[in-house]
């Protein structure tokens, strides 16, 4: 079952916050076709956020073909964003984990590495976004 954490510095809504780490959790796995999401009263009491906002971020789900709602059941996946990579990934993880360590060790914040991800991921993709002009 996934367990939502907000970012309260983000300037993404919260509701979209949500959608955002289903959506992480059907590429890797996390979730898959069937899986109940945790109840709207569940995650609103946990988060401290509205139950409204929970809705928002479900019926989202709903209109993106991910999720059902089952009115006095629940919300069930009903899609995967999985590919291909799925199989991969658990060694690509265990060499982030590793990578992540020597970045702390090298003394680089949270912040830093989050800086040098992105901009290398930016890099990464402009020469593609290049080749497709």
């Amino acid at each position: 079952m996934i367990e939502f954490v907000l970012d309260g510095r983000s300037r993404v809504a919260t509701y979209m916050q949500l959608v955002l780490q289903v959506k992480q959790a059907l590429r890797v796995g996390l979730l898959r076709d069937g899986d109940q999401l945790p109840k709207v009263r569940e995650v609103a009491q946990a988060l401290a956020i509205n139950p409204n906002t929970v809705l928002k971020a479900y019926r989202e789900l709903v209109l993106e073909g991910l999720a059902e709602g089952k009115p006095g059941v629940g919300t069930f996946v009903t899609g995967t964003l999985a590919g291909p990579s799925l199989g991969h990934q658990a060694r690509l993880r265990d060499e982030l984990l590793a990578w992540l360590e020597r970045a702390e060790a090298a003394g680089m914040s949270g912040d830093d590495i989050n800086a040098l991800i992105e901009t290398t991921l930016r890099g990464a993709a402009a020469p593609q976004d290049q080749q497709q002009s």
